[in-house]
């Protein structure tokens, strides 16, 4: 067993290493009442203070991906090196290292810099099992969200804190900042429409860190009936505590939710910037369409457009790429937008809001109509990939109808004010 003041001075030494590494982009703006800090924002991950005493001489899982970092140095190579016993990695879309395609299923392997086995929860299966965790203590989330209902993570996290309930693991939490944590926005997801890319029922941007957001979900019981009835039936020790149960979350450092942080590591293949990052939650929608939303471009969800559409317009054409080996109208050349530009004119665009206008304007100019929303074999409005990005099917229909941007927006203020009610009692950060 290592002695405290040589284990102080290697941690002392790792953060020092990793903070000279960590740095933050000075190219983001501000718009409004958004605000660069200038103190240095600090994910969870870098508390270590706060979380190894926990994990000493444990047996940890730990959910990761490529941007589960301090600084440039992963975590699980941080920890390794402090003596921690990582038994198991757990990966989710795109896998561990972060290659995957949108979507494509990845199995188990051992991962060749570790010698660590790693776990899929985006093949053939989404949680944890038992023999997965046979030889674990204590679990550990890490991986960067980008604050948007279908992107993926808070998924995985809402099954990966079930099978913590359910096999009577710690679950650490190691918060990072939402870079679109600044505002609340979109329709709220309605329960018919449920899926992987939507469990809850939560706006499409929701305004809040992987931590304030697992903290929702045990608060709230929105996980499956067996785990809010074993959450039931487990002594409350205190606000996140129960007996057999604790979900703990390590805190961000200077962060509020009118930091504009800009990421160091990718989150996934496809956004490669902050401008695909901010323009994400309003493009996306276009993968519910026969448009293509940018994916083998050089600025994915920031490019959009279809052959269809008038040669006017922006022309670009998809390839296979790195994370879009087969993109949508791969190799044809398309008609669209382009809104590719600075952080502050992106977020000026924006404007702290959801926006239509591009879909509008897109279903407008679209010659075929009836062919514009990609349709379900089974020819149900709940199966159509478009209503579960939506959230919703009233969304296509409004659409169809030729409502404006306005008009829909009014429809989801209901939804959205509901949810802000509820969101508020578990902020961890000012707003």
């Amino acid at each position: 067993m290592k002695h405290p003041k040589f284990l102080f001075f290697t941690v002392l030494t790792i953060l020092l290493v990793n903070l000279s590494a960590f740095s933050q982009s000075k190219d983001a703006a501000s718009k409004g009442k958004n605000t660069i800090k200038s103190n240095l924002i600090l994910p969870g991950a870098f508390n270590l203070k706060a979380y190894l005493p926990m994990i000493r001489n444990k047996n940890v899982g730990i959910f990761a991906n490529q941007t589960s970092v301090l600084g440039k140095v992963h975590l699980v190579d941080t920890l390794r090196k402090l003596g921690v016993n990582i038994t198991v990695i757990f990966g989710p879309e795109h896998g561990f290292r972060g290659t995957a395609d949108a979507g494509e299923k990845v199995g188990n392997y051992i991962d060749s810099a570790t010698g660590i086995p790693v776990v899929s929860l985006y093949g053939a299966k989404r949680a944890p099992s038992a023999e997965d965790l046979k030889n674990v203590d204590v679990l550990i989330f890490d991986i960067q969200d980008v604050g948007v209902r279908f992107y993926t993570f808070i998924s995985s996290l809402e099954a990966y804190i079930e099978a913590a309930v359910a096999f009577n693991k710690p679950l650490l939490v190691l918060d990072r900042p939402n870079p679109n944590g600044f505002y609340v926005d979109g329709p709220v997801l309605q329960p018919a429409f449920k899926s992987f890319i939507g469990m809850q029922p939560v706006p499409v941007v929701y305004g809040m860190t992987i931590g304030e957001y697992a903290t929702m979900l045990v608060g709230e019981k929105w996980m499956s009936p067996n785990i809010n009835n074993t959450l039931d039936s487990l002594k409350l020790v205190s606000k996140d505590t129960f007996k057999g149960f604790r979900l703990k979350v390590i805190p961000c450092k200077n962060y509020t939710h009118q930091s504009l942080y800009t990421l160091p590591v990718n989150p996934s293949p496809n956004l490669q910037d902050m401008g695909s990052i901010y323009w994400y939650p309003s493009t996306c929608f276009f993968e519910g369409t026969v448009l293509s939303e940018g994916r083998g471009t050089p600025t994915p969800f920031q490019i959009f457009g279809h052959p269809s559409l008038p040669k006017t317009l922006y022309a670009f054409t998809p390839v296979s790429t790195l994370g879009a080996k087969e993109p949508k109208l791969k190799n044809q050349l398309c008609y669209g937008w382009n809104l590719a530009s600075t952080t502050k004119n992106t977020l000026q665009q924006i404007n702290n809001r959801l926006q239509l206008g591009y879909l509008l304007k897109a279903y407008q100019l679209f010659p075929d109509k009836e062919q514009f929303f990609i349709l379900p074999k089974s020819g149900k409005a709940e199966g159509m990939f478009f209503n579960k990005l939506a959230g919703n099917k009233e969304l296509s229909e409004q659409i169809k109808q030729g409502l404006s941007e306005e008009e829909i927006r009014k429809t989801w203020e209901p939804g959205l004010n509901a949810f802000k009610i509820i969101r508020k009692k578990y902020l961890l950060y000012a707003e």
